[in-house]
């Protein structure tokens, strides 16, 4: 028979397995008992399906000897004490581990690697995971970044492990991606500074100026995260391993397309958008707004904007500079106010006999019997301004024969 002390590691036989303990003949002069929380770092487990009748097994002495006179041992701190010894020399050597996940707990997994280790819920994939219980059961390999054997505490980084294996494909993927040319990708995460696309290898950042050619609150307005979107390349950095998007570029530029079929001297409908000390923004296009100067905005003399326009109101403006690179439009009310050529988006609207071959708008001359909606609008518009129906006379203005009979001396 031979002795044993706390502490100490011994192997047996496994002799009887019941439902709350095994026992386990080791040579001493009684029976070791290893309870059943004893038998394996997982909760609530069955002895039955660890051990059978026969198995040899080690375990560590926790009490020679209890109250009731049993030897208690454990099979669990007997892996615990030879899987730390394992578990440093991986570290040290930056290795991997792997083990079955046994257990979700709260911001993580417990995975068996002769211990318990923790594996953070955003350490499990290269993106978070919300859903963590289909992992339960898997064998995952990770790496250890922390250890501490007096706090009993292992924490793994399955994340780590993947960026180490897969940076090899990730540098053949950025290689291999070109600014300038397009992908496909879905929509991983929005966040407020923009949205990342996964481009089937990794995500890219759309920033919140290249969702749109329109000013954009919050990127959520544009994308969800799930959408398949296509976007363009604008930048690959292979040191820091980021790559840059862009949405709008796949899009048509509405700067471009309005300065291709508009040119200055034109007359364009719009709403006003905002007031200035300055002036007033016109809303002209889709995305597409320009300033009328305080000093455009009518024939007389003008302190505030408001005195002349007000939000949301919509007006005729003319384009008097048009300016693509800058992405700036100065536009006239006082200058419309004079006639001139009309856009032709507008010009079948208000009916082509209004206009002649230039556009230039001929209304006046038009038998009032076959006066168009589009005349009568252009005269409502006038008389707004103070101008009588050709767009130049002044509604105060004497009549031409009013004005002969008024320089014409009194008879003697």
């Amino acid at each position: 028979m031979k002795g044993v002390d706390d502490g100490q590691l011994v192997t047996g036989t496994v002799v009887k397995v019941d439902h709350d303990e095994v026992l386990l003949d080791i040579g001493y002069k009684s029976e070791g008992v290893i309870p059943s929380r004893e038998l394996s770092i997982r909760n609530d487990v069955d002895p039955h399906e660890l051990v059978s009748i026969g198995d040899e097994v080690e375990a560590l002495v926790l009490t020679k000897e209890d109250k009731e006179g049993r030897l208690i041992l454990s099979k669990k701190r007997a892996q615990y004490e030879r899987a730390w010894g394992q578990i440093e020399k991986i570290k040290d050597a930056e290795g991997v581990v792997s083990g079955p996940v046994i257990e979700v707990v709260k911001g993580g997994l417990i995975v068996d690697i002769g211990l318990r280790g923790f594996l953070p819920a955003s350490l499990v994939e290269l993106r978070r995971v919300r859903d963590l219980q289909p992992y339960v059961g898997q064998t995952l390999e990770a790496k250890i970044i922390e250890l501490d054997k007096n706090r009993n505490n292992v924490v793994l980084s399955r994340r780590a492990w993947l960026e180490e294996t897969q940076k090899e494909q990730r540098d053949e993927f950025l290689t291999n991606l070109k600014p300038g040319e397009r992908r496909r990708g879905v929509v991983s995460s929005v966040v407020n500074f923009g949205a990342f696309v996964d481009l089937g290898g990794m995500d890219g950042l759309v920033h919140v100026s290249e969702l749109s050619w329109k000013h954009v609150d919050h990127p959520g307005s544009v994308v969800q995260v799930g959408d398949e979107i296509e976007v363009e390349v604008l930048e690959v950095d292979m040191s820091r391993e980021r790559i840059s998007l862009s949405l709008k570029a796949t899009q048509q530029d509405p700067w471009q397309e309005f300065a291709s079929n508009h040119q200055v001297g034109e007359l364009v409908y719009g709403r006003v958008t905002k007031l200035v000390p300055f002036g007033s923004f016109i809303q002209v296009g889709d995305g597409i707004e320009g300033l009328v100067h305080i000093s455009e905005m009518s024939a007389h003399h003008v302190d505030l904007p408001e005195q002349v326009v007000t939000p949301g109101e919509e007006l005729w403006v003319k384009i008097i500079d048009l300016d693509l690179q800058r992405r700036r439009i100065s536009l006239s009310i006082k200058q419309a106010a004079e006639g001139g050529i009309v856009a032709a988006e507008y010009q079948e609207h208000f009916g082509e006999h209004a206009y002649d071959d230039e556009g230039n708008y001929i209304g006046g001359a038009i038998d009032p019997e076959a006066t168009s909606e589009g005349q009568e609008a252009w005269e409502q518009y006038y008389a707004e301004h103070g101008f009588q129906a050709d767009g130049v006379t002044p509604i105060d203005a004497p009549a031409a024969g009013d004005a002969e009979s008024a320089e014409e001396p009194a008879a003697d």
